[in-house]
C-alpha cells in the first residue's frame, strides 16, 4: 500500500533514522547548553540569596538583690534604734572626747524605720558619745581569740586581735580595728585537780603528768619529787597559779 506515492518501509525507515540522530545529539552533548542556560534559573529559584542573621539582645533584668545589711535591719523599728550598718551619719571627728554629741543620719535604701509617733522616717538625729570605735569599752565590742600564746607566763603574753564593734553601738571611725589584747583562753584544766594532785601525789609526779608536762613529771617520778624538796616547791606554784597547762591556757 502506497502513502502520497511513497511507501511504508521508506517511511519507517526514515522514522528511524531521524530517532537515532536525535538520541545521538542528545548523547554527544549538545543538549549541554540547555542544561547549563537552566542551571542559572534553576539556581535562582533555588537559591533564596544572603541570610541576615538578627541577634537578639536580652533586656537587662531588674535588679531585685537584697543588699546584705538589710538582713540587719529590723523592719518598721525605730530608727534611733537601727545598727549602725543600716544608718549613714554625717560624723564631726572634733567633737570633746567623753562628751554627748548628736549627729544627723539617714536611713539606708531598702531599709524602713519609724520614729516615736509610728510615721515613717527617713532622717533623725541619734544621741552618743564622743569617742572612737578602738576606744570603747571591751564590753561593746568582740574580737578574735588566739591558742597559740602562753596565758600563764612571765610577763603575760599578749597577741594581736581583730575586733568589731557590736551592731547597736555607735562609735567614731572604723568599725573593725585591730588592738593588742592578753592572752586569755583555756584547754579544760582546772586549777583545783592540779593542786589536789601536787599535795596527794606530787611526789610520783602527777600533778606535772595532768598539765601535760612530761618532762617534768618523770624527773619528780624518778628522784621521789626531789626528796620532798620539789614537791613542796610545786604545791606553792601551782597554788598561786605560777605553774599552769604545758599548752598556754589558763584554768578552768
Amino acid at each position: 500500500m502506497v502513502a502520497a506515492g511513497v511507501p511504508l518501509g521508506v517511511l519507517l525507515r526514515l522514522c528511524r533514522v531521524l530517532l537515532f540522530l536525535s538520541q545521538f545529539y542528545i548523547l554527544s552533548g549538545g543538549g549541554s547548553l540547555n542544561l547549563e542556560q537552566s542551571q542559572p534559573l534553576a539556581q535562582s529559584i533555588k537559591d533564596p540569596g544572603p541570610t541576615r542573621t538578627f541577634t537578639v539582645v536580652p533586656r537587662a533584668a531588674e535588679s531585685t538583690d537584697i543588699p546584705p545589711y538589710v538582713m540587719k535591719c529590723p523592719s518598721n523599728g525605730l530608727c534611733s534604734r537601727l545598727p549602725a550598718d543600716c544608718v549613714e551619719c554625717r560624723t564631726n571627728f572634733s567633737c570633746v572626747y567623753g562628751k554627748p554629741v548628736t549627729f544627723d543620719c539617714t536611713v539606708k535604701p531598702s531599709v524602713t524605720c519609724v520614729d516615736q509617733d509610728f510615721k515613717s522616717q527617713k532622717n533623725f538625729v541619734i544621741n552618743m558619745t564622743c569617742r572612737f570605735c578602738w576606744q570603747l569599752p571591751e564590753t561593746d565590742y568582740e574580737c578574735s581569740n588566739s591558742t597559740s600564746c602562753m596565758t600563764v607566763s612571765c610577763p603575760r603574753q599578749r597577741y594581736t586581735a581583730n575586733c568589731t564593734v557590736r551592731d547597736h553601738i555607735h562609735c567614731l571611725g572604723n568599725r573593725t580595728f585591730p588592738k593588742m589584747l592578753y592572752c586569755n583562753w583555756t584547754g579544760g584544766y582546772k586549777w583545783s585537780t592540779a593542786l589536789a594532785l601536787s599535795i596527794t601525789l606530787g611526789g610520783f609526779g602527777a600533778d606535772r603528768f595532768y598539765l601535760g608536762q612530761w618532762r617534768e613529771g618523770l624527773g619528780k617520778l624518778f628522784s621521789f619529787g626531789g626528796l620532798g624538796i620539789w614537791t613542796l616547791i610545786d604545791v606553792l606554784l601551782i597554788g598561786v597559779g605560777y605553774v599552769g597547762p604545758a599548752d598556754g591556757s589558763l584554768y578552768i
